[in-house]
């Protein structure tokens, strides 16, 4: 499992990284979500990468 923090504003971003970070949950600067190691899930944090912080349970 990986714990995905949204560490970063999304103000000022663009859409498909706004979508991207709707798609895994995240709202708010501090919010957690636990998701799956897996391909689909570590080419979205790929594309937010600069916005969250990923730690490997």
């Amino acid at each position: 499992m990986l714990k995905i923090t949204l560490t970063k504003s999304v103000y000022g971003i663009v859409e498909n990284q706004r979508a991207t970070l709707k798609a895994l949950g995240l709202r708010k600067i501090g919010h957690s979500v636990e998701k799956p190691d897996n391909e689909q899930i570590r080419g979205m944090i790929r594309v937010v990468s600069h916005l969250v912080k990923v730690e490997e349970n």
